[in-house]
């Protein structure tokens, strides 16, 4: 049902590699991202995030791209108008250090 936020991916602890499918929309549908929160749960790091083909980080794709975090600190990005993702393209990334960050991403499905 298109207009209700709902959680679309997460809590995930975010990994080493930068190749990790963090998002993949279902099949016959759009996901519409709104906000993507991180939070970090230990020293300071730093994440990638990719909007492309599944386990791909090509460059020009990069959403954020060694994005720092402050030590027990959260990150919240907004996309009010959403960004908008079709059942081919994923959210692709991860992050400095292995399972201290963790990302949640909210918003809503329409049909494609």
């Amino acid at each position: 049902m298109a207009g209700v936020i709902k959680r679309l991916a997460g809590p995930l602890a975010l990994t080493t590699t930068y190749t990790t499918d963090i998002y993949v929309p279902s099949a016959n549908t759009r996901g519409v991202i709104r906000q993507i929160h991180i939070s970090n749960k230990g020293a300071a790091s730093a994440f990638r995030l990719y909007l492309g083909a599944t386990a791909t980080n090509a460059a020009g794709t990069e959403l954020f791209y060694d994005r720092a975090i402050d030590a027990n600190a959260e990150l919240d990005f907004y996309w009010p108008a959403g960004l908008v993702l079709t059942s081919s393209q994923y959210i692709v990334g991860g992050a400095a250090d292995a399972t201290r960050l963790t990302i949640t991403i909210t918003g809503d499905k329409i049909a494609a």
